[in-house]
């Protein structure tokens, strides 16, 4: 196979425009000779094509995107017939969420949650069909000129009904830095709960214009990520809701268990913010004083046991004297 360019058809398709190219991929606008209707191409590059584990993982990516039905997820086409591997999307006339925050630092609340809200309803229906995002960013959400998002890039998604990856990437770190869960550093598979960690990174960064962690490479933010609170909201915005905050800090948990379940339960504050407790930072701080890093965790319980076996150790055995003072007893005993 060769590289197709503008102008050519492919299929029903008419090439008309290049939106994209990556390192794998170029992306083209197009039109279908059958609808009329505009539409987009992702085209792998020909040295893909070949590659086995990118066909399946190419394969897996559309026919998630073929099982997914939601007014805030990109849709995935299916060509009537295909005579090499691409795949069809609906054409979305917008811009990325990451443009839009680029022009507004930081959003007014209403905005912010106008986007969030629908990004999340989108995320509840996939967690709710045991799909998980996992690269959930700001140029992953395209927003319409009505204002709609649209989630989009399934190539990293876990499909947990069909218990395999998308795409297990080049190492075992997947996802994007500065929105990733700490549970993904090293390569953990994650769950509902990485999304609603990426999504809340996404909101804060709405809202305050910033990220919740700033660090001078991507290992010392994945060290802080894995280790320290984040940065409190109200410290860039002070004037920021009390309860909007609690929302971030809770879907920020560093320890998945601490996070909103999913998508839906965190949906639900988002949707009513005034019937969540305000954050209160000097409950907050006392928490964070007596809470224990993880990476301690395991050398306190080594350090617990061995103490443990050397007291149990030294209990079950009598306490002898030294040998001169034994004898001296026996002595002193005898008649």
């Amino acid at each position: 196979m060769r590289e197709v360019s503008v102008g050519e058809r492919l299929d029903q398709y008419q090439l008309t425009d290049v939106l994209a190219r990556s390192g794998m991929a170029s992306i083209f606008k197009a039109i279908d000779s059958a609808t009329g209707a505009t539409v987009v191409l992702k085209i792998p590059h020909p040295q893909f094509e070949s590659d086995v584990v990118f066909y399946e993982r190419f394969r897996r990516e559309e026919e998630l995107g073929l099982r997914l039905e939601h007014p805030n997820i990109v849709r995935v086409l299916r060509p009537k017939q295909k005579s090499r591997m691409y795949m069809v999307m609906e054409y979305v006339e917008g811009k990325s969420l990451r443009a839009l925050m680029q022009g507004s630092k930081p959003m007014a609340s209403e905005t912010a949650l106008g986007l969030a809200i629908p990004v999340c309803e989108a995320l509840a229906y996939m967690h709710e069909r045991k799909v998980v995002h996992r690269d959930m960013k700001p140029e992953n959400i395209l927003v319409t000129a009505a204002g709609c998002p649209k989630i989009l890039d399934f190539g990293i998604a876990f499909d947990a009904s069909a218990r395999r990856l998308t795409w297990a990437g080049l190492s075992n770190t997947i996802g994007t830095p500065d929105y990733m869960a700490p549970e993904q550093i090293g390569g953990r598979r994650g769950d509902a709960r990485t999304d609603v960690y990426a999504l809340g990174t996404i909101l804060y960064e709405m809202l305050t214009g910033e990220l919740p962690y700033s660090a001078a490479n991507p290992h010392a933010l994945l060290r802080a990520k894995a280790n320290e609170d984040p940065t409190l909201p109200s410290y860039y915005v002070p004037g920021l809701d009390r309860r909007l905050e609690a929302i971030l800090l809770k879907a920020l948990e560093r320890s998945p268990r601490d996070r909103y379940a999913g998508a839906a339960e965190l949906l639900a504050d988002l949707r009513n913010p005034a019937a969540v407790p305000p954050y209160d930072p000097e409950k907050g701080r006392v928490r964070r004083r007596f809470s224990v890093p993880r990476r301690l965790l395991m050398p306190l319980v080594v350090v617990f046991v061995l103490a443990g076996l050397t007291t149990l150790i030294w209990c079950s055995h009598p306490h002898r004297s030294g040998p001169g003072r034994a004898t001296q007893g026996r002595v002193q005993r005898s008649p």
